[in-house]
């Protein structure tokens, strides 16, 4: 995936009201943008970190920027824009390299769930069960090369696992994947601590039959390209 524009690099002034962020750019100039990330943002939000934005034109829209690319403390780069992963997973599943989810006719996202609410993307073929995928954007880590989900807690996510439970016991397949917009990855482990209820969720969905996958990413202030499978713990 390319940026459709340059972004532009500044440092992180502060992130506040979960969706706005300011910052102080390159050529001097401060601006707030909008923070398209919902979580705690651990490790990623302290003041004077680089970031990169992309410039947003559309009509009407109150904010001009958008924060997309974050540069830690230990030097790794982190994607933090959560709209980005479901087009990543998908980019990566079109182009055949997720190879646990190759061979089927359709792909079809944002699709309504008979539990309710709706799945990131469902795999169809004619021959085939059908295949629900729910994306998780990863960000925060921890020791190690070690990433953790959620970076706070998510009642949420734990509905989605509900959800992909029932798709199991309905005799379809279900997914759960992670995709890792850090480099410095190698595996994915639930949060106990931050969330211990998501992840008594995570290990009963897994007990009940929901695949759980982690794709590891390239970044760049050009582009991000999911390019390696990680380890997944639950």
């Amino acid at each position: 995936m390319e940026f459709e524009t340059p972004l532009l690099a500044g440092r992180l002034i502060r992130r506040y009201k979960r969706f706005l962020a300011d910052v102080v750019l390159d050529d001097g100039r401060h601006v707030t943008a909008h923070c398209p990330n919902t979580g705690s943002m651990l490790g990623c939000r302290a003041q004077g970190l680089r970031v990169w934005l992309s410039p947003a034109d559309k009509p009407g829209r109150r904010l001009k920027w958008t924060w997309e690319l974050v540069q830690t403390g230990t030097g790794a780069l982190v994607g933090i824009h959560t709209g980005r992963s479901n087009a990543l997973v998908t980019e990566a599943i079109k182009a055949g390299w997720v190879k646990a989810l190759a061979g089927y006719d359709s792909l079809r996202r944002e699709v309504a769930h008979p539990s309710g609410g709706r799945t990131d993307l469902l795999l169809e073929s004619g021959d085939r069960a059908a295949c629900w995928v729910e994306v998780k954007n990863v960000t925060a880590a921890a020791r190690g090369r070690e990433a953790l989900f959620p970076d706070a807690v998510s009642a949420r996510a734990a509905r989605h696992l509900d959800h992909l439970v029932d798709s199991v016991r309905a005799g379809e397949r279900a997914v759960l994947c992670f995709c890792v917009q850090r480099e410095d990855i190698d595996r994915v482990v639930p949060a106990r601590e931050i969330d211990p209820v998501y992840t008594r969720a995570l290990a009963r969905a897994a007990e009940a039959g929901v695949e759980v996958l982690a794709l590891g990413a390239r970044l760049s202030p050009f582009g991000i390209c999911l390019e390696r499978q990680l380890e997944a713990t639950v």
